[in-house]
């Protein structure tokens, strides 16, 4: 807590400070478990709610409601932005980890296209939706959350534990498809029944994240603006700032779909491209990931010190020039270790972008719609952009032409870099400075 000569004694803030970041993260974490663990189970369960066909096809139907739930993740960072900026970000992320809850319970219960026929793939399709919408919500209200928790010298630090607790969803269940491929089930139980169990745990999980959120404390940011009579979490009041809107609109294109093409679209494309098996393609995918979630506090402390903006335009800059030899050489690549370094190299260029996003993005806004200002136009973004990225990427490959999509992520990085080249240092002039006044 900040006074107006300065700050206050920290006897109090920096236990509650360490509390409330740590509850927020790990609800964050268990949120986007869930959201991940559709992906990775993608391989597994795409038969069982679509009749047979060769295994493009049936992904490509996989892939379409994966990017159906995208188109929800707008309406979610709409309404849980409005709540966040209305009622508070401790109620807002409570809210949103429940819904996520139902979600993975539907589609872990759901029964097959064999017994129900084409139920079957309209209760994925609502699940899935329901997912959506509140990972919509999650995004903006986490990433606010997290900043506004933040000391002014280490906003960058603290808030790329969004990615860290993101990624760790994603690892933990590819953490927990590699024990199922491993160690417990064969592969015809794993696509008969086996692809059921971490949607049981994530519905579990949910309920402990709803439990862990519950007692995080409000950030003072909110605090404060309970007191004041500014207009809260208004779309009309948002509309005021077109040109941040904008820039979240442009910095956030590149970077999410580099991000959903080497992450939850890699497990596939290792797969159905590079001809790997399924357990090689899921312990490359855990092990890359794992790095890539240690670099984002690395990448975070260093926007601490040099601003934010210089890591945006290495991740522009590198995007460019690399996208294309990385994939194709990828495409062409037999040898694990090969792969490994590939990926590496791939991911570490994008941790430019996901390390400091949020931060950037909630440095834009003023607290009575920055979790809206965050959550909306990223969302829509992300909904367009990231969730079309597995469908556009195997409809390329289905029509005989992959190497298009390699263009296409090189052309969206493209437009983001030159928001980078134009944007101001978001670190300098941060709308979070006049919270602490």
């Amino acid at each position: 807590m900040y006074k107006k000569n300065g700050p206050i004694k920290p006897t109090k803030t920096a236990g509650y400070r360490i509390r409330s970041i740590f509850g927020g993260s790990i609800g964050n974490l268990v949120e986007w478990y869930d959201w991940y663990a559709y992906s990775a189970f993608a391989l597994y369960f795409s038969g069982s709610f679509f009749p047979e066909g060769n295994q493009t096809a049936q992904l490509l139907n996989t892939a379409g409601i994966f990017a159906l739930g995208f188109l929800m993740r707008p309406i979610g960072g709409w309404l849980f932005g409005n709540l966040a900026d209305k009622i508070g970000r401790k109620k807002s992320l409570t809210l949103s980890v429940l819904l996520m809850s139902l979600g993975s319970l539907l589609i872990a219960v759901t029964p097959t296209f064999k017994y129900i026929g084409i139920l079957a793939p309209i209760i994925l399709l609502i699940a899935r939706m329901l997912q959506g919408l509140s990972v919509g919500g999650e995004y903006g209200v986490s990433a606010t959350y997290l900043s506004e928790m933040a000391t002014k010298e280490r906003r960058g630090f603290y808030s790329s534990f969004q990615y860290v607790t993101l990624i760790g969803g994603q690892l933990i269940a590819l953490g927990i498809q590699l024990i199922l491929q491993k160690l417990l089930l064969t592969e015809t139980e794993l696509h008969e029944w086996g692809w059921r169990i971490p949607f049981v745990i994530g519905a579990l999980l949910s309920v402990v994240a709803f439990y862990l959120r519950r007692n995080i404390q409000e950030t003072e940011a909110f605090e404060k603006l309970k007191e004041g009579t500014a207009q809260k979490g208004s779309v009309k009041e948002l509309l005021k700032y077109p040109k941040a809107l904008l820039t979240v609109v442009g910095l956030t294109l590149g970077g999410t779909l580099a991000f959903y093409t080497y992450t939850t679209y890699m497990q596939k494309f290792l797969v159905n491209t590079v001809q790997l098996s399924k357990e090689d393609s899921t312990f490359l995918s855990f092990l890359t990931l794992l790095i890539f979630a240690l670099l984002q506090p690395l990448f975070g402390l260093l926007s601490d010190r040099i601003g934010r903006r210089p890591l945006l335009l290495g991740f522009g800059i590198l995007g460019v020039v690399f996208t294309i030899p990385l994939l194709v050489t990828l495409s062409h690549t037999t040898s694990l270790t090969a792969i490994f370094f590939l990926l590496m190299a791939a991911l570490l260029i994008v941790s430019g972008y996901t390390s400091i996003n949020a931060i950037v993005k909630a440095e834009l806004f003023p607290a009575s719609i920055r979790a809206l200002g965050v959550g909306l136009p990223y969302a829509l973004t992300v909904a367009i952009f990231g969730g079309s990225a597995e469908y556009i990427a195997l409809w390329f490959k289905d029509i005989g032409h992959e190497d298009y999509f390699y263009y296409y992520i090189t052309g969206c990085i493209s437009i983001s870099l030159l928001v980078y080249l134009f944007m101001r240092e978001t670190k300098d002039t941060s709308t979070l400075n006049k919270d602490l006044e």
